[in-house]
């Protein structure tokens, strides 16, 4: 679970006043980790693996309070990709691989009522689905939310409410998300202007862990996909970055 202070403290008495000093190291004392290099965002969700053929790795969460980077979640363990890692722009649909990467955390949904989160959240139902047929670039890697049997997308599809706990709750990220303007046409279906990559797969998500590893999502405990929810602020622009343990800690 998410700690309610923003760091472990050291409280030093005097005169029976009680000051409370952070452990961080002033940003100029000690070498900055290479995650936070050229991060502009203000909540980071760090996720980290031993080698890219991982399918297991740990999440940290972490807020910006001035010059310093606080922890927030202590490590947690997490499952990968069934495939282990891939960097993002190697990517490839059906694969099983967890993108390696910054990307931004847009949104959430689940099939639960809202957890008290204040990212835009959509609880999902049977009419609710995930799109990524590669030969329909215009619907790919899109949320849906329409009343149709989507047959013809075959298995490029994920009726989300369909999938079980693990989509009790969501965060979407933005990796390979269409650069082109969303609209929704007079048949309730979303497409969009400008297509993603369809070689490169989508809904990459956190979400619920079912207990073995994904096909490329980062899925965690349930109690800790709830309170993530609950940390994620919009206005801190949060991300995900996912990466080796030994290239983002040093």
């Amino acid at each position: 679970m998410f700690h309610k202070q923003l760091a472990v403290k050291t409280i030093v008495i005097l005169a029976s006043f009680f000051i409370v000093l952070p452990l961080a190291m002033p940003s100029s004392a000690i070498a900055a980790p290479a995650w936070q290099a050229s991060v502009t965002a203000d909540q980071v969700v760090l996720v980290t693996a031993r080698s890219i053929t991982s399918t297991s790795g740990l999440l940290r969460t972490f807020a910006r309070q001035g010059p310093r980077w606080l922890l927030i979640q202590e490590p947690v363990s997490v499952f990968l990709g069934r495939s282990g890692l891939v960097p993002a722009q190697s990517r490839q649909q059906s694969t099983g691989t967890t993108p390696m990467g910054r990307f931004r955390l847009i949104s959430a949904f689940g099939r639960s009522p809202n957890p008290g989160t204040i990212m835009p959240y959509t609880r999902v139902d049977a009419s609710d689905a995930w799109t990524y047929n590669p030969k329909i670039p215009s619907t790919y890697n899109l949320f849906q939310s329409v009343d149709r049997s989507w047959k013809s997308y075959g298995n490029y599809v994920e009726h989300l409410s369909a999938l079980g706990p693990q989509y009790d709750y969501v965060a979407v990220t933005d990796f390979n998300q269409p650069p082109g303007v969303v609209t929704t046409g007079p048949d309730g279906v979303n497409r969009t202007s400008s297509a993603a990559n369809t070689e490169r797969g989508g809904g990459i998500f956190l979400h619920v862990s079912k207990g073995i590893p994904t096909a490329g999502c980062v899925s965690m405990n349930k109690g800790v996909m709830h309170s993530l929810l609950r940390w994620l602020q919009p206005q801190a622009h949060p991300v995900v970055i996912i990466g080796l343990e030994k290239a983002l800690m040093k």
